[in-house]
């Protein structure tokens, strides 16, 4: 009887009372569906404010508008990169399911910080109304209290978009090819709930926030991160926890230390490397760290150190310098696998570069042109919703009907691979900023013809040819951040998996860092060599837009190059394992 139970166990998982997670009772697209509903909630709230952030900084508190510009930038830069530290405990302390709820709570009170300055008078500076009345800018205890608010939000979501993702993708038997399908099927639809709440943050709660006040807009987000709470609650007698297996960063610390000391010390390099099938000095690891079927056979099979990376393998020696030091095959091979995936993170910061620019000289573009819509005057901020109903429209087609496709034709389970995936994204972002340069020299041109370069009237040209650059960039954001998740999660060494697919919103971040360095580096290089500077000018018509987007159409593509340089070589976990 006890033999029987033992089977029916997933080894290395608890429920949430810290019980043996149970096969057919844990796990699986059930417990997953509670974590898309909850992810639709979550964005919402961090969106509905982060998308219009800019205004209420400059409108109610007074800031200028670079300040404004660049406070919201550094808040959802560091949002973004929280999301390391979130996905970290999550592997090291904590399982997903608990850093979520802490995440949810303390983005719960930031929010009601937010609320309740919005809505009291006496919390933010007085109205102004030049030039009877000047504008004063928020300082002081008011300051202290609005940055407080944001930045206890920038906490929360950092910790929520470093162990969401993760915990339900945990729910799926990886050993099983339904249970890899449904994964991937997860990381789809996961995209497509992050869409579905950025369309009821950037069109309901936006309209609400311009025309209501800014206190319905906090509150509406502030009620949808804690009805969050409940529903994530509610499916945790159906949840899977992987437990934490130590920090993952002291594995990666010791293994470079002891291959950098080794390398120093050691004479003989090649018999130094221990034989594992002999050696009783390096154990196995213990079934709570183990990953299900084949990666459990491997621990107590050890095998002798791959040749890829053979610098790292000095770590292995039969008599470390110091005991802390003493290293296993398998700590090694996961150290290998964690640098071979760092470049794939890096070729993707770029695009997300010019991700950034939807957000900025996008929505600035359009504000000249013609924006109407039969009769009714769709705001240029509103832009976003062309990327995110495409998201929301090709997400599904893309589960059911192209991955379908591609299996058929390749035979293969995964149909379209992780890398490929994510290397169709970086193409799309290409052709992108391509086609953003050429609606730009369109533009002008229009705004030359009609004589309207300083005016202010609308040029007569629909704003749906900025669409045409949105609709590019949202097939390359799904193509490319699905695959990211799923191929950091899926290649990633199981005790590392949170910290992993954190970095997909890692790169996010540092794309917006990276918009904000090269316009800095144009403006001064493009001045400093006699010319007017490319991004100055009175209005967006005397800027050199279309030479900034050939710029980084040229980035991008020699980006791909360099994405294909690490691509193409590139052996998955399944491969390496076969051989």
């Amino acid at each position: 009887m006890e033999e029987a139970q033992q089977l029916t166990r997933w080894e290395g998982y608890v429920d949430w009372r810290n019980r043996p997670a149970l096969k057919g009772r844990h796990g699986g697209m059930l417990a997953a569906s509670f974590v898309l509903v909850v992810e639709i909630l979550e964005n919402l709230a961090y969106l509905a404010n982060a998308s219009n952030l800019v205004l209420y900084l400059s409108e109610n508190m007074h800031l200028s508008p670079s300040k404004s510009a660049n406070n919201v930038t550094i808040f959802m830069g560091t949002a973004f990169l929280l999301a390391l530290p979130g996905g970290f405990l999550s592997d090291a302390f904590l399982t997903t399911y608990h850093i979520y709820l802490i995440s949810a709570v303390v983005e719960f009170l930031g929010l009601i910080i937010l609320t309740v300055q919005a809505r009291s008078a006496s919390l933010r500076p007085p109205e102004c109304n030049p030039p009877n009345i000047p504008c004063q800018e928020v300082d002081g205890g008011k300051a202290a209290m609005l940055f407080l608010g944001l930045y206890l939000v920038a906490l929360g979501v950092g910790g929520i978009k470093g162990s969401l993702p993760p915990h339900g993708a945990e729910q799926f038997n990886e050993a099983s090819p339904q249970g890899r399908k449904q994964r991937s099927t997860f990381f789809n639809y996961f995209v497509f709930c992050l869409s579905c709440g950025a369309l009821i943050a950037v069109t309901l709660v936006v309209w609400i926030e311009d025309n209501k006040g800014w206190e319905w807009g906090f509150g509406i987000s502030t009620i949808a991160i804690l009805l969050s709470i409940p529903i994530f609650l509610a499916g945790s007698s159906f949840y899977r926890n992987k437990i934490p297996s130590g920090s993952p960063l002291t594995t990666i610390c010791k293994v470079l230390v002891a291959a950098l000391i080794n390398a120093c010390t050691c004479k003989s390099p090649s018999n130094a490397i221990v034989n594992m099938s002999t050696s009783p000095s390096y154990p196995a690891e213990t079934g709570k760290e183990a990953e299900e079927g084949t990666d459990k056979a491997t621990e107590f099979n050890p095998q002798p150190p791959t040749e890829s990376l053979k610098f790292l393998n000095r770590a292995l020696v039969n008599k470390p310098v110091h005991p802390v030091l003493e290293c296993t095959v398998q700590q090694v091979e996961e150290v290998k696998i964690v640098i071979k995936i760092l470049p794939i993170f890096g070729c993707t910061i770029m695009l997300n570069c010019c991700l950034a620019q939807l957000s900025t000289f996008s929505v600035q573009q359009a504000a000249t042109m013609n924006t109407k819509v039969r009769s009714m005057k769709v705001p240029p901020a509103s832009l976003p919703v062309f990327p995110v109903l495409f998201i929301m429209i090709l997400a599904p087609v893309y589960d059911h009907v192209i991955i379908p496709f591609a299996r058929k034709v390749t035979k293969s389970e995964m149909g379209i691979t992780h890398l490929q995936r994510i290397g169709i994204g970086l193409v799309l972002s290409i052709i992108a900023m391509a086609v953003a340069a050429l609606v730009e020299i369109k533009r002008k041109r229009v705004a030359t013809d009609s004589g309207l370069l300083d005016s202010a009237s609308p040029l007569p040209i629909t704003f749906f040819w900025i669409a045409l650059q949105y609709l590019f960039l949202g097939s390359a954001d799904l193509f490319t951040l699905a695959g990211l998740l799923e191929f950091f999660f899926t290649e990633a060494p199981t005790s590392m998996r949170s910290l992993a697919t954190s970095l997909s919103f890692a790169s996010l971040a540092m794309g917006y860092y990276l918009s904000t360095v090269i316009v800095s580096i144009v403006n001064d290089v493009t001045d400093h060599s006699g010319n007017k500077p490319w991004l100055s000018g009175s209005t967006i018509n005397h800027y050199h837009l279309e030479k900034f987007y050939w710029l980084l159409c040229v980035l991008s593509a020699l980006n791909f190059l360099h994405y294909l340089f690490w691509a193409i070589p590139y052996k998955y976990r399944s491969t390496r394992a076969n051989e």
